[in-house]
């Protein structure tokens, strides 16, 4: 039987700068999305990488002093080694230079155009730089020193005015809404798609500048070359491009991976994936993405990120401080559904002492260490039972269901509480049954194996689990255990032949 595929995106990462914490944040959790899909036996497509064109890159390589392509290159290498810094299981990292890549969007450009779905005019109006975007006089707002900003970034924009084409956004309104109407999980969470009807779609659409003048690098329209391709049609396109789309009909691969299951990217760019994205794919007659998950934001407790706050963290950093995993925790673990979520070191740390250093570690290093010291490493389930175990041994096997659940409506940090809630209660496990008690009378020999066997079914169970999260601490579990049974729940008849204990994860002093 074929597996059942599963394709997930990732908003690609702009080639400006060095990704911080909260854009890493992203990647990470569509990675742990990702991952538990293939332990589901998926046949996953996981898409990343880089989106390099715009004025912007054209302004930061001419400061640099090189031309934008050397700059582009250095930063994608870069935006790379800091996703694979963090394990993350991608199966291909695209470029928007890609030379196939910008082929692809001269033919929907030229597509669209003679379907008169594009059309030549001029442009005038309020230009955001930093954002690439541009905005009406309704649009704009004043700040509190009169200055006319963007209403997404809030930095001052420039009147502008040019020759440009436009795509025709409005004629796409009410199938945009009829679609909306009719796929209620297409955009998540709930607050983001009340926002895209409200502020955007019901106020009605205007048609969308999707090409420029002003700066050469972009791809340039192949029918009007002092024309340049806009940011949003060239890196929006990238989800089709890269899997074998092309006007002229798709390839296999194409056919076989798209619709996109999942679109997983940052609340300020939703407007682009549920507003322009699927109206260009209408434009295509190209079926629609199956959900837009606009995540929120992880912030530091002064507020966003800034490098002009100097409160800039990277990952790399974060990594060679307190491990891969460690900081994958924090990321997956402290930000909510739909709330953005805050970092500080001091809570990092005491996640690494509390959660991972005592709850996980110490329970996997005592437990497998009384295995070794009482049987050798050698145990079976001699079902010796008390009452304290059915309840015990009853969430070992509920947990992946509850798991299964929150990870199905993209609920990732409560799918880890339910394997944490299994932790804590093979702690409360060991302090109740008491084994180093059994172990001084040779009458409760087999009463002691049997409750060591338990906790190691449910060290098993959440081990295995914890894959997609923690994907290193995962497999040092299962090998210290040295069990090869994949099964989700409490088996009666395993049997363990134990590797050696060793730490997991170390104390941090918070005095040092």
């Amino acid at each position: 039987m074929d597996k059942k595929r599963y394709y997930i995106s990732t908003a690609i990462a702009y080639t400006s700068g060095k990704p911080h914490i909260g854009n890493t944040y992203e990647i990470v959790l569509a990675d742990a999305i990702a991952r538990f899909k293939r332990l589901q036996g998926y046949d996953v497509y996981f898409q990343t990488g880089t989106d390099e064109h715009g004025e912007k890159i054209e302004l930061k390589a001419k400061d640099a002093g090189v031309t934008p392509q050397e700059f582009v290159e250095e930063k994608a290498a870069e935006i790379r080694r800091i996703w694979d810094i963090m394990n993350t299981s991608y199966d291909r990292f695209v470029r928007t230079t890609d030379k196939h890549h910008e082929e692809v969007v001269q033919h929907i450009f030229k597509y669209m155009y003679d379907k008169g779905d594009i059309y030549l005019d001029k442009y005038e109006g309020w230009y955001c730089t930093p954002d690439e975007s541009f905005w009406t006089d309704t649009q704009v707002v004043k700040n509190d020193d009169g200055k006319v900003v963007c209403p997404d970034c809030g930095r001052e924009v420039e009147k502008k005015s040019e020759e440009a084409y436009f795509f025709k956004l409005s004629k796409y309104q009410k199938q945009l809404e009829e679609y909306i109407e009719a796929h209620p999980d297409f955009i998540q969470p709930v607050s983001r798609k009340n926002e895209m009807i409200n502020n955007f779609i019901k106020p009605g659409l205007q048609d969308l500048c999707v090409s420029r003048t002003s700066f050469k690098w972009g791809i340039p329209v192949d029918f009007d070359p002092k024309h340049v391709v806009y940011v949003w049609l060239d890196a929006l396109t990238n989800y089709i491009t890269f899997i074998g789309y092309d006007t002229d009909g798709g390839s296999e691969e194409f056919k076989y991976k798209w619709p996109v299951d999942l679109h997983l990217i940052g609340k300020d760019i939703i407007r682009f994936h549920t507003i322009y994205w699927p109206c260009f794919l209408m434009s295509l007659d190209v079926p629609l993405p199956k959900q837009v998950f606009g995540h929120p934001w992880l912030i530091m407790s002064d507020g966003k990120m800034s490098k002009s706050k100097g409160n800039v963290i990277y990952a790399d950093d974060l990594v060679e401080e307190f491990g891969v995993d460690a900081v994958r925790y924090y990321f997956l673990h402290e930000i909510p559904f739909a709330a953005d979520g805050v970092f500080t070191r001091d809570l990092l740390i005491e996640r690494i002492n509390g959660d991972l250093a005592n709850i996980l570690g110490n329970l996997v290093q005592r437990t497998i260490s009384m295995g070794q010291k009482y049987f050798e490493g050698k145990i079976s389930n001699k079902n010796v039972t008390d009452s304290v175990d059915k309840e015990f041994i009853k969430n070992i096997s509920d947990l992946e269901k509850k798991v299964i659940e929150k990870m199905d409506s993209l609920q990732i940090s409560d799918a880890i509480t339910e394997i944490f809630n299994v932790l804590r209660a093979s702690n409360k496990y060991i302090d109740e049954t008491t084994p180093w008690i059994l172990a001084k009378d040779e009458n409760l020999k087999d009463r002691l194996e049997t409750v060591l066997y338990n906790l190691l079914e449910s060290i098993r169970v959440c081990g295995l689990l914890l894959e997609p999260y923690l994907p290193e601490t995962s497999e040092k579990i299962i090998t210290q255990l040295n069990n090869k049974k994949k099964e989700y729940f409490y088996l009666n008849d395993n049997s363990y032949e134990l590797g050696t204990a060793s730490p997991l994860f170390m104390r941090i002093d918070v005095t040092k």
